[in-house]
């Protein structure tokens, strides 16, 4: 099966700064870096990604993206899902409909999310939605990059013995069976008792335990993706999905707050320090894959909910770009798709797609393809006969 590695650019990485980058326009457009050569002919990333540059053979970039929106939250949910935002029956996530259509085997959660991405407006973005919270994503809010970094829920405790977990687990499933007796037609007491079931199971699971622990990795390892909360949280995700989860999704900024790729003012000064933990971080997952074999069994993505203005602003603490989900880049490598290609391209100031226009919802169309998902599946939800993509190309050219 093929697994996910989602780093998710929150905010809005800038592609004419990092991907598309448009070095014969004005500087207003072009910015302040110049385009370098990659391992990948005919390939151009910015000059502060050498790294990614040396291993583009990894990955393939399209550079015609675009979204139903370029507001934060409804944005997030928008690439996330593949669908447009919908507050009464939101719509699930790839990771959930993963975890529904593709049942985990392995004593591990099928679903992870790295750090916390709910925008406080918004329902939290790539959930369960309509299908409930049995298909959320476990959520590890800790920096991974902390030296007290731990998973509680897998520690059973000194004064814990596994005798008293199956005693516990036990009279959870006699309390069950007298509530199912009184609840038969409450669906949320069904996904309350699977939830529960499923929690008892990771608790006792040494796997699952292991597989947070990053102590065990050798320091040469844990330098190599860097020392801080999104190269330790790429590393986490490797080994993950080397224990069995099937998606996981990484926070992919350092800067405290919500939306650090959101630089409406300053953005050199923020990239500067941005672009080399990028760079560092998600190579070295790309390079660790191949080193293991992993790399044609896992897809990673590297992607915001949409880009930023053609035109630099004058903001008053810095030049910044703002919202622009008209035309935006992202990344896809490993898991089955080719690699080294460019997918479409952007106009000269980078403002709309001209070649091969990708939608947000053909680019989940074509994780749902890569990973064997039944885009076209119905699940009921309050009454109502819900179909998993309801739109949605898949860009062919990858496969």
């Amino acid at each position: 099966p093929i697994n996910v590695i989602f780093m998710f650019l929150q905010g809005g990485a800038s592609h004419l700064d990092m991907y598309d980058m448009k070095e014969t326009m004005p500087a207003e457009i072009r910015g302040k870096y110049h385009p370098a050569p990659t391992s990948v002919s005919g390939l151009q990333l910015c000059e502060k990604l050498p790294k990614l540059a040396s291993c583009a053979n990894h990955f393939s970039l399209i550079r015609s993206m675009h979204s139903y929106t370029s507001k934060h939250g409804e944005g997030d949910v928008h690439i996330m899902c593949g669908s447009e935002l919908d507050k009464n029956l939101q719509a699930r996530g790839i990771g959930a409909v993963l975890s529904q259509q593709q049942k985990q085997q392995a004593p591990i959660p099928p679903f992870v999310h790295v750090g916390d991405m709910k925008h406080p407006a918004y329902t939290a973005p790539g959930f369960g939605g309509y299908m409930g919270r049995t298909y959320d994503p476990y959520l590890i809010n800790q920096d991974p990059s902390s030296k007290n970094f731990s998973v509680k829920e897998f520690e059973t405790g000194a004064v814990m013995d596994v005798s008293r977990l199956a005693g516990r687990k036990h009279l959870l499933k006699s309390l069950d069976r007298y509530q199912a007796n009184r609840e038969k037609q409450l669906e949320f007491a069904q996904s309350h008792n699977r939830f529960s079931q499923r929690a008892l199971e990771l608790s006792t699971s040494r796997k699952a335990k292991q597989a947070f622990d990053l102590s065990q990795e050798p320091e040469k390892i844990r330098n190599a993706y860097g020392n801080n909360r999104v190269g330790q949280g790429m590393l986490l995700a490797r080994r993950l999905v080397e224990a069995g989860v099937r998606f996981v999704t990484v926070q992919g900024y350092v800067d405290t707050g919500i939306y650090a790729w959101d630089h409406h003012w300053g953005i050199y000064p923020h990239l500067e320090q941005q672009l080399p933990i990028y760079d560092n971080s998600y190579s070295a997952l790309l390079t660790d894959l191949a080193d293991r074999g992993m790399l044609d069994t896992t897809l990673v993505i590297t992607a915001g909910e949409f880009g930023r203005t053609p035109k630099i602003n004058s903001e008053k603490r810095g030049p910044g770009r703002d919202h622009w989900g008209q035309c935006f880049s992202l990344t896809l490598g490993g898991g089955g798709v080719k690699t080294g290609r460019i997918i479409g391209a952007s106009d000269k100031n980078g403002a709309v797609p001209t070649d091969r226009p990708v939608s947000v919802a053909d680019f989940v169309a074509t994780v749902y393809h890569a990973l064997g998902i039944d885009a076209k599946a119905k699940y009921l939800a309050q009454g109502r006969s819900m179909t998993m993509l309801p739109h949605g190309n898949i860009v062919r050219e990858l496969f």
